[in-house]
């Protein structure tokens, strides 16, 4: 298959009128652009690679049909065609026919993402701005944000790991996060 260069944000907006009149060359220069990025962004909620490569592709047959349907006025189509994606994948989720669910045994097995979280803080340069920031922060909020941001863990996981209740958690990152901008700035 040829290979097409990454389409500029612009570009992808002057391709959907191209795609919504039944041009397939357009279609394969958006999908060799694009869906690496966009399976990164299915892969972040459903958590598989098979699934995440499954949403893209479904997204890209919905592009197809209705690319007629993008208004420019309302938005760019890089952002539009990420809303098809993120929605596909909401609904797999949500379905929850195709995820696995294990027993705690098994997610004791798949290791401790808290132990992730601080090798990847360790890991940081000692000089490094970042580090630095992080180290002012007390120790909850710091890892809780870790959890979060390194781990990918969401809010209620972040909860669970950390034994605390959700709205306490999202305090600590919502504080936490802004302390960093504060101190990175």
């Amino acid at each position: 298959m040829m290979m097409h260069p990454q389409p500029r944000s612009e570009d992808i907006d002057a391709l959907l009128p191209r795609i919504a009149a039944g041009d397939r060359n357009a279609l394969a220069v958006l999908f060799d652009g694009e869906a690496g990025r966009l399976i990164a962004i299915a892969r972040r909620i459903v958590r598989r690679p098979d699934l995440a490569e499954e949403v893209v592709q479904d997204a890209f047959v919905s592009i197809w049909q209705r690319a007629s349907q993008f208004d420019g006025r309302r938005g760019n189509a890089r952002a539009w065609i990420a809303t098809i994606v993120r929605n596909r994948a909401l609904n797999l989720v949500r379905d929850g026919s195709r995820i696995d669910y294990h027993d705690d045994q098994t997610l004791t097995d798949l290791g401790d993402r808290s132990v992730d979280a601080l090798n990847a803080f360790d890991a940081l340069a000692e000089r490094d701005a970042l580090k630095a920031c992080l180290g002012a922060l007390d120790e909850t909020k710091r890892k809780a944000i870790l959890l979060c941001y390194v781990t990918g863990l969401n809010h209620g996981e972040v909860a669970a790991t950390l034994n605390a209740p959700l709205g306490t958690v999202k305090a600590w990152i919502r504080r936490g996060t802004i302390a960093l901008q504060e101190c990175l700035s």
